[in-house]
């Protein structure tokens, strides 16, 4: 699978996840949001922001639960759990969060 994004092809895995860090940009995560049936807004920019910093941080993508925790500690419990970050990504809030962010299938998830 790939993406095509500003005339640049970019390689990603089987499941769309792309498979080079670096070849993430807002345009390529634009690209991959609309794949996915999302649209981008600020709240969703904020958790794929909090994601890439998160990593950045931990070299790990979190899965659902340390995410919900991570997010709540940073932002406050209406942004920190379950029904918020399902609304925003209803397909699995760390796994297609962790998509669109340019980061690796979080572990833990199937």
């Amino acid at each position: 699978m790939e993406y095509h994004v500003n005339g640049k092809t970019i390689p990603a895995d089987e499941e769309g996840y792309i498979t080079n860090l670096a070849d993430w940009d807002k345009d390529v995560a634009l690209e991959i949001a609309k794949s996915e049936g999302i649209e981008m807004d600020d709240e969703r920019w904020e958790v794929v922001n909090f994601l890439r910093d998160y990593y950045d941080e931990y070299q790990i993508a979190p899965a659902v639960r340390v995410l919900i925790k991570a997010i709540k500690k940073s932002m406050g419990p209406e942004k920190g759990n379950n029904k918020y970050l399902y609304e925003l990504f209803p397909y699995g809030p760390a796994k297609q969060a962790c998509k669109i962010a340019g980061l690796p299938k979080p572990t833990g998830c199937v």
